[in-house]
């Protein structure tokens, strides 16, 4: 297997300094056009409940103005369905979601919640999005998956790229290579994303069967020594150069 790779590039973090100071600078969607620009293959954008960051508005502007693919993450809620179904982004990740977290902690318990994420999954695709799923690389979580008809699958990396260099981080790389396998074997993408820099974005590129890496806090941070520009195309490059 020798599948290409793609890199979504978040914009969150944009979001997040316009709105401390108010007003319209920066701008999301300047960013996600520079972004694509500088070899990023679509744009991840978190429309959350409490819109701490990404507003409604953003998402439109984004779906009207950029060519490229859209991933909308998004908490499975009534109120969340009814707005992805209107605006019909290219994808859309249902993610965990808890209004005191700084970040998503931890992938969707796709097992547990299987009733209650059917007819979410069901009315995106409906509506011609491709479903995918934020999980941690756990065998039960996947088979869930594919008993939702999940377009694809993104791989927590959070407790990966958090654990120390060494024999830590490598049980947690081979476990999300396990993963990977699984989830290509149903017939569904392999997506992975969270905490990844430069080193873990590599090793993750290694993973034949992982087709997609969105990273965000990293490239933003990097941003400010770096240029986005800059850093997107490292981060691309970086990528590339690790395929097998």
């Amino acid at each position: 297997m020798n599948l290409p790779i793609r890199l979504g590039v978040n914009v969150d973090h944009v979001a997040t300094l316009r709105n401390a100071r108010g007003g319209t600078h920066p701008d999301p969607l300047a960013a996600a056009v520079l972004a694509l620009e500088s070899g990023a293959d679509s744009i991840t954008v978190h429309l959350r409940e409490d819109r701490r960051h990404i507003r409604d508005a953003d998402v439109r502007l984004m779906r009207e103005r950029l060519q490229a693919p859209i991933n909308l993450e998004m908490a499975a809620t009534a109120e969340m369905t009814e707005f992805a179904t209107a605006i019909r982004p290219h994808a859309a990740c249902l993610v965990p979601e808890r209004r005191a977290e700084l970040t998503t902690e931890g992938g969707l318990d796709a097992a547990g919640l299987e009733a209650q994420l059917a007819p979410v999954v069901a009315a995106l695709r409906g509506a011609g999005t491709r479903v995918s799923l934020f999980l941690d690389p756990e065998p039960r979580q996947i088979e869930a998956a594919g008993r939702l008809g999940a377009g694809a699958v993104e791989l927590h990396t959070g407790t990966y790229c958090e654990a120390a260099p060494g024999a830590a981080r490598d049980r947690e790389r081979l476990r999300l290579a396990e993963a990977a396998r699984q989830v290509a074997a149903l017939g569904i993408e392999c997506h992975a994303g969270h905490g990844l820099d430069y080193v873990t974005a590599a090793e993750m590129a290694a993973v034949p069967e992982i087709v997609e890496l969105n990273i965000g806090h990293f490239l933003l941070g990097q941003a400010l020594f770096d240029g986005l520009g800059a850093a997107v195309r490292r981060m691309k490059q970086v990528m590339l150069e690790h395929r097998p």
